[in-house]
């Protein structure tokens, strides 16, 4: 596997972050889709209120990835 530039994958992050853009970027499809679900449900159903929930658990994760973005990055899968 080749490596992945640390820079673009936080410019990915920090656009494209709330899509999991980043983890696709980096080879973690699976946990990129979950990311795109939790940002798609929650501004869909931030209307209801309940939206903020499912992106509050997004945010936080987001949070946590700025220190995940470099490991990716050396080691994709």
């Amino acid at each position: 596997m080749q490596k992945r530039s640390v820079i673009l994958a936080y410019i990915l992050w920090l656009f494209l972050g709330q899509l999991g853009i980043h983890r696709f970027y980096t080879g973690r499809t699976g946990s990129g889709i979950i990311q795109l679900i939790l940002g798609a449900a929650g501004w869909a159903t931030t209307g209801i209120l309940i939206g903020w929930f499912p992106l509050f658990v997004l945010w936080i994760w987001l949070v946590i990835d700025i220190f995940l973005i470099p490991g990716m990055c050396r080691n994709p899968e």
